[in-house]
């Protein structure tokens, strides 16, 4: 069935009667060559098991089907359960998921959907809850021996995806990027325009695909890493050495120090620094606190 058009969207939510719910950010697609262009550049093969997260009305998940060998679509709304039995009702290879991806046991949803191999999670993603849900995806998956994911190609709103893949000493750098660094090798691939959804959002989206490492980068304490990371950036107009004391778990002396010794000038500030350059700091405010 070809739902990603205006005229049959449209029809489709009228034979179902379904108003879009602002709490869950519905905006739906309805361009054909967009949708099928996502797919092609999230790598999708007859040999993949995909993870759709949000599928709305099917419009991508139909997609997905005919070329993946299966898919697995986790949607929150209840009431687009019966539309996504009618518009995926000649597929026998997707199962819909009345749930919430972020209660999700994602490790049960691999070896219960996909034979315990690592999925290929690609999504429209709601704009008010894309980082959480990323962030919640790798946080867990770092946290096995065996991947869950292989990668991520998601759609959100183009100042995110510009934030996720920014460098060092840009104006979209931040916590995001070093976060999306650790755990993948971001690449930015699609340019969306607001008139490809219904409704039209007030904003363009862009498609960003995450490939999950495959060998994790060492640091000495992860949990410290991110928190001096998190405190480098909770006040961007300071330098780092202010910013971070101000969180009080290390003191200007100890970062002014360690900075020296690193061969930093103790005015930089923390959009200056590589994720190489943060591994290393943290490395040695833990090792000398």
């Amino acid at each position: 069935m070809q739902i990603a058009n205006p005229s049959a969207t449209k029809d489709i939510l009228e034979r179902f009667g379904f108003s879009f719910k602002k709490r869950f950010g519905q905006n739906f697609l309805i361009d054909e060559n967009v949708v099928r262009k996502i797919v092609r550049l999230a790598g999708v093969s007859k040999s993949d098991g995909v993870l759709e997260i949000g599928p709305g009305i099917g419009t991508m998940t139909a997609v997905l089907a005919d070329e993946a060998k299966n898919v697995l679509a986790v949607e929150i709304d209840k009431s687009l359960m019966d539309v996504l039995a009618y518009t995926l009702e000649e597929y026998n290879n997707v199962n819909v998921l009345n749930q919430d991806i972020l209660r999700c046991d994602l490790e049960d949803l691999r070896d219960t959907y996909n034979d315990g191999k690592p999925f290929k999670v690609v999504a429209n993603l709601p704009y008010y809850i894309t980082t959480p849900i990323i962030m919640q995806l790798l946080e867990t998956n770092a946290k096995k021996d065996k991947p869950l994911l292989e990668s991520i190609t998601v759609m959100v709103q183009k100042e995110v995806a510009l934030r996720m893949q920014a460098s060092p000493g840009t104006k979209d750098y931040g916590a995001l990027s070093l976060a999306i660094e650790y755990y993948t090798e971001p690449e930015l691939v699609m340019n969306v325009p607001a008139s490809v959804f219904m409704p039209k959002p007030n904003v363009d989206s862009a498609v960003i695909r995450l490939s999950l490492r495959k060998e994790k980068i060492k640091v000495n304490d992860e949990a410290a890493l991110f928190s001096l990371i998190r405190a480098a950036f909770a006040n961007r107009r300071k330098t780092f050495i202010n910013s971070v004391s101000g969180s009080g778990e290390y003191n200007k002396e100890e970062l002014r120090a360690a900075l020296k010794k690193t061969g930093f000038d103790e005015n930089i500030r923390g959009e200056a620094l590589s994720l190489q350059d943060y591994i290393a700091l943290s490395d040695l405010l833990k090792k000398h606190s």
